[in-house]
């Protein structure tokens, strides 16, 4: 039996999971009550449970039929973003502030569903390694379960994960070999000038003026820095100043990021962007803090994993179902420093139209959840074996 049609059979319990989760949604580091209702789920699939890791993270583990086979690690992300819900769902969030955005929900319920069907069905040898990843969102969940020694403690000889993808045809599996996901560095800018009466002036020193300049400057790095056949992507995503109409303030702040494929690249654009802001500070006759930190690392697929991958879902949904040629993109995921450390791959489910991810309108397609519950289960049952 083709696993999409027996994990059918209990998606209604799988699809009502994701409306409980999206209705209680929960920031990086806080996932308690998400976590524990995965780990209540695991236990009683009869999976050995560990909870803590890396904070609030979990790790399953379910043996087949014997133990010669690999250990396959299956990862899921479970934080949700600081973001407003605007959508009139039944099940919208509770939390105000808070909402599943980007479909991490959707990933802890597609990863659950696959937990089952293998604790149900027992169709394979190894071990099957079940993470659930907390502080996906730029807060380093990864790093954090990697730091508390996730795959010391619970070894894995590949790891897998997915995540859907809005505007991608409905249920096809896209993925390519190699980098497929951009490094980022976030960036804080902080200018302190002279505060003083708007009236006057000449009497202060402006930090508004400052960071417009530079975050005009900013931009020369990837148009006269960069190396025009390398992709980067320098975007300030925040600017903060001021508290009144007739107050020039005394600071200003910028913040943004910065994404790469290339690591000299990306080495050069930290170097220009502190070196412009010494320009400025010392133009204008300010005091230029720059916060560089290094937060997600490029997602790289390995050659033999990914063309695992792209076979298993090929066989799972045919061959006009899979691109397997995909073009990499420039956002970026924290699931790349697991595969720094163990071989894996990374692949993207689509989810038809919709709001895109970090909308405050986003909807997880509940359609999707046999599909990537299925391909899952099957990674670990063809990839034990290999």
């Amino acid at each position: 039996m083709n696993p999409i049609e027996r994990i059918q059979g209990f998606a209604d319990d799988l699809t009502a999971l994701r409306h409980d989760l999206h209705a209680h949604p929960e920031i990086g580091f806080e996932e308690v009550r998400t976590s524990g209702i995965v780990a209540e789920l695991l236990e009683k699939f009869g999976c050995e449970v560990h909870r803590g890791i890396g904070g609030t993270g979990v790790v399953g583990l379910l043996k087949g039929r014997s133990d010669n086979g690999k250990r396959i690690g299956l990862r899921a992300d479970m934080d949700a973003l600081p973001i407003e819900e605007e959508t009139n769902l039944p099940y919208r969030s509770t939390v105000p502030g808070k909402m599943h955005a980007c479909g991490h929900d959707g990933h802890t319920t597609m990863l659950v569903g696959a937990a089952r069907y293998l604790a149900e069905t027992r169709d394979f040898d190894g071990t099957a390694v079940f993470i659930f990843q907390p502080a996906e969102e730029g807060l380093g969940g990864a790093r954090a379960m990697l730091r508390d020694g996730l795959f010391e403690r619970f070894p894995c000889d590949e790891v897998y994960g997915l995540h859907n993808q809005p505007g991608g045809e409905h249920g096809h599996i896209t993925l390519c070999p190699g980098p497929i996901m951009a490094a980022a560095d976030f960036f804080d800018i902080r200018i302190r000038g002279r505060g003083i009466h708007a009236a006057q002036p000449h009497k202060g020193n402006d930090p508004i003026i400052i960071a417009t300049g530079l975050a005009q400057a900013l931009q020369s790095i990837v148009s006269r820095n960069a190396d025009p056949l390398k992709s980067i992507v320098l975007s300030i995503t925040r600017i903060a100043a001021g508290s009144a109409y007739n107050i020039i303030p005394e600071t200003a702040h910028l913040a943004g990021t910065i994404r790469t494929f290339d690591a000299p690249l990306r080495a050069l654009a930290g170097t220009r962007l502190r070196e412009l802001a010494a320009g400025f500070a010392a133009a204008y006759g300010a005091e230029i803090e720059v916060d560089l930190q290094d937060v997600f690392s490029v997602l790289e697929n390995a050659p033999e994993q990914a063309a695992a991958a792209a076979a298993i879902a090929t066989d799972l949904l045919g061959p006009d179902k899979v691109d397997a040629r995909a073009r990499p993109r420039m956002g970026s995921e924290d699931f790349a420093d697991m595969t720094l450390a163990v071989p894996g791959a990374y692949v993207w489910l689509g989810a038809g139209p919709g709001a895109g991810l970090h909308n405050a309108s986003y909807n997880f397609a509940d359609s999707i959840i046999p599909v990537g519950s299925a391909f899952l289960a099957r990674v670990v049952e063809r990839r034990t074996a290999a």
